[in-house]
């Protein structure tokens, strides 16, 4: 059986990443090639997010070789932090393009990454009861959570809702901390998407270079 992955990354958008923004389109653009670099085929999907646009989709289940570099005209911080508004309508995406697809051709890992840098600010559709049940509903079935965050609250937000604590990894809102972060991603992931890890898991070497 042909190893199939997807990727989804949700980005946070919002306007305390300004002071990181070029490090952030230049983590995520060598991430990217990284991933379109891996062995086994993959799709992907990219969606970026502030309280102005809370669930911008830039690509959607997309063969990850067709995937376009972020540009700092696309990628422009704004606003606050609808936090679980982006990831729940992300689940619920991906849990309906993935029924659509047929059972043989459908990825066999799925790794659902969140990037941001500041707490949960201005939902309104979704709160942390229903995200939390969204995650552990999919961890039951094999999809895998990944965290990035330059926010210690947000971090320890993140492990409330359910994304574990080994697969999430705080940054300093540094260039260093920002490229280590997404270096030590890509890594991880690259060894879920060839067998070689059964989950994305940060060790403390990558929590090291990344703070």
């Amino acid at each position: 059986m042909t190893e199939r992955s997807h990727i989804t990354l949700i980005l946070d958008r919002t306007g305390s990443m300004q002071d990181i923004r070029e490090d952030v389109v230049g983590g995520f653009n060598a991430f990217l090639a990284q991933q379109q670099a891996a062995p086994y085929p993959a799709t992907f999907t990219l969606v970026q997010f502030d309280s102005q646009d809370p669930y911008e989709v830039l690509h959607s289940v997309d063969p990850i070789g067709s995937v376009q570099p972020l540009t700092l005209e696309r990628y422009v911080p704004r606003a606050s932090t609808p936090l679980y508004d982006a990831m729940g309508r992300g689940i619920l995406d991906l849990e309906a393009q993935l029924a659509a697809i047929p059972e043989s051709e459908r990825p066999t890992k799925v790794i659902f990454v969140v990037v941001t840098d500041g707490q949960e600010n201005a939902s309104q559709e979704f709160d942390r009861a229903r995200v939390t049940a969204l995650i552990e509903a999919k961890k039951a079935i094999g999809w895998d959570f990944v965290f990035l965050s330059a926010d210690l609250g947000a971090f320890q937000d993140a492990q409330s809702l359910g994304v574990d604590a080994v697969s999430s990894l705080l940054f300093s809102k540094s260039k260093a901390g920002n490229d280590r972060a997404w270096t030590a991603a890509s890594m991880r992931i690259s060894h879920c998407r060839m067998g070689v890890a059964e989950k994305v898991v940060f060790d403390d070497d990558d929590r090291k270079a990344a703070e």
